[in-house]
């Protein structure tokens, strides 16, 4: 009898468990939509929203993972006391984020004007941002608890949380959602404290309660700032849309936000793919093994478009049908299905840019010293999603800047490999990348006209789902015809991961 290893069964229970936390994440921003529509309520929830929204990159993963993983291997390794480590990091900076959290919910008028000042009710979008400035602590306690737990191989709670935090949203929406979109912003703040709490018992059963404060450590903040200012600016796209969007009608930001919610999903999965094989990447570029680091990331970056452009198509050509289907029901109208799919389809035509960006910043934050250059190239992009949105009267300029500045930036991170750790010239990626739009194009054809066929005949659900059987067929049957090698590597390569 063959016996599962115990890494396998770890990333097995792990993959599981974010998936869960997926699919809840989707389902509240579905009910959200079908409880409340899209309305200046929602408007003001989603404004609020924005910190959280901000600090997960930040605290959760991203930059805090950056810097405490480490600290905590290194600890593990040379046998020191992790309570040591603790007792000279956590209570120091539980003071800076309960003092960031005070200030956000002291300065929540002032913020709700900066970041939308057009906004139609400004009163309640300051109230929800008061319940969710609790997350910048919780969401701060969570990243460190899930950072320590990760350090030493323990994966099961840390992938728990993103359940917790749904699951209070959903709770407190469910059941308080006549006190309107307040309820959403309370179950924020009630899941940001459940992502804690349901670590706490593994945390304190593996590292022990931490020791009186002795000593401070100063931690590496030149591995932080370089993540930080990425994870910022990328988020300044949202920044952007809000305050944009808020001078628009009403209903505008929440139409932006289901349209991303519904578009990005393709996104994640196709970065599922590098974040299998980071590590394999990482080891790669630390034995200074170029070739294998390049082999390793052209099939990542051929996986993730593979992924999202046939999504593209897929959005495309049924952006009307995908909307009515999911999010056409209670407070969710006609104008509002309408308004969202147009926006959707704008969205969508940047999916290749943010699964590149997602693959590419990879190679620059792997390396000993955390590179700036993806800071940089992020500023370029941001600077173009600014200069094209803010002229724009509609919601739908507003994604259509969204997309062209995360290309911008995915152009610029692409070519900045020539002179990252793998040296990878990005021409051994273009022809591949063309049979692959090229299969995109064919399949988006398909599906017009297999739409056009079905329109009127069958139920929205029923034509969405043979149109989108249909595109996924030609964009394999094309991918097969042209691209057979290269796809056969990508397999082969999978299967060794």
């Amino acid at each position: 009898m063959t016996r599962t290893s115990p890494g396998l069964k770890a990333a097995s229970v792990t993959a599981l468990l974010i998936g869960v936390g997926f699919l809840l994440g989707f389902g509240r921003d579905l009910l959200l939509a079908r409880t409340y529509g899209a309305d200046s309520g929602t408007d003001a929830f989603l404004v609020a929203w924005m910190v959280p929204e901000t600090a997960a990159p930040l605290l959760i993963e991203g930059a805090m993972a950056f810097l405490m993983v480490p600290l905590f291997s290194r600890a593990a390794e040379l046998g020191d006391d992790v309570r040591h480590l603790i007792s000279a990091t956590l209570p120091h900076m539980s003071v800076a984020l309960t003092a960031l959290s005070v200030a956000t919910a002291v300065g929540a008028p002032w913020l709700v004007d900066l970041l939308a000042p057009g906004i139609a009710d400004a009163e309640l979008a300051v109230r929800c941002m008061r319940f969710t400035s609790v997350t910048i602590l919780m969401f701060g306690l969570a990243g460190y608890a899930s950072a320590a737990l990760r350090a030493h191989h323990v994966f099961g709670p840390p992938a728990t949380v993103t359940v917790a935090y749904n699951l209070g949203i959903v709770a407190c929406v469910g059941c308080f959602h006549d006190l309107g979109v307040s309820a959403a912003a309370v179950g924020v703040a009630i899941g940001g404290v459940g992502m804690v709490l349901i670590q706490a018992p593994a945390f304190v059963r593996r590292l022990g309660l931490p020791r009186r404060p002795t000593s401070t450590m100063l931690l590496p903040l030149g591995a932080f700032f370089p993540v930080a200012a990425f994870t910022l600016e990328r988020q300044g796209q949202v920044f952007v849309e809000r305050f944009v969007g808020s001078s628009l009608v009403e209903g505008s930001i929440s139409h932006l936000n289901y349209a991303q919610k519904i578009a990005q999903v393709p996104m994640m999965l196709s970065l599922v793919v590098a974040t299998v094989s980071f590590p394999h990447l990482v080891r790669a570029i630390a034995a200074g093994d170029g070739t294998a680091a390049w082999r390793r990331l052209t099939d990542d970056l051929l996986a993730a478009a593979a992924i999202v452009l046939l999504a593209t198509a897929v959005l495309v050509v049924c952006a009307p049908d995908i909307v009515r289907v999911l999010l056409q029901h209670g407070a969710f109208t006609d104008a509002d299905t309408a308004a969202t799919a147009d926006i959707m389809r704008l969205y969508s035509l940047g999916l290749l840019g943010q699964a590149v960006v997602g693959v590419v910043c990879r190679v620059y934050f792997c390396g000993s010293r955390p590179s700036w250059y993806p800071a940089m190239a992020m500023v370029a992009g941001l600077a173009a999603t600014i200069a094209l949105a803010i002229p724009s009267s509609e919601a739908a300029g507003i994604a259509a800047a969204n997309a062209a500045g995360i290309t911008l930036t995915a152009v610029i991170l692409l070519a900045g490999l020539r002179g990252s750790a793998i040296g990878m010239p990005v021409r051994e990626i273009a022809r591949p990348a063309a049979r692959l739009l090229l299969a995109a194009a064919v399949a988006a054809a398909t599906g017009w006209g297999t739409r056009s066929v079905l329109e009127g005949l069958l139920p929205s659900a029923a034509a969405l789902v043979l149109a989108a059987i249909a595109m996924a067929a030609a964009f394999c049957a094309v991918t097969a015809l042209t691209g057979t090698k290269e796809f056969h590597r990508m397999i082969r390569m999978r299967g060794r991961s």
